[in-house]
C-alpha cells in the first residue's frame, strides 16, 4: 500500500454517516465509536447495561437512527 494511502485512513475519523457506508474503514470506525461511547457511558465493553431492576440489558449493535 503506497505510504499516501496509509494517511489517507490513519487521519480518517468518525462520521456519524459511517454507520450505513459500505467502507470496511467507515464501518469499523462506526464499530468502535460505539463501543468506546458504551464503555464510557457504562464502563464495560460487553455492551451490557448492568444490573436494572435486577437484571442486565443488552446493548442492541445498531447505529443512531433519527428518523423514528
Amino acid at each position: 500500500m503506497p505510504q499516501n494511502e496509509n494517511l489517507k485512513i490513519a487521519g480518517k475519523t468518525y462520521d456519524p454517516s459511517d454507520y450505513q457506508s459500505n467502507s470496511l474503514e467507515a464501518q469499523g470506525l462506526a464499530i468502535t465509536h460505539e463501543q468506546t461511547s458504551d464503555t464510557l457511558t457504562e464502563g464495560t465493553i460487553d455492551a451490557k447495561i448492568d444490573d436494572v431492576n435486577g437484571k442486565d440489558i443488552e446493548i442492541p449493535r445498531t447505529g443512531y437512527d433519527g428518523d423514528k
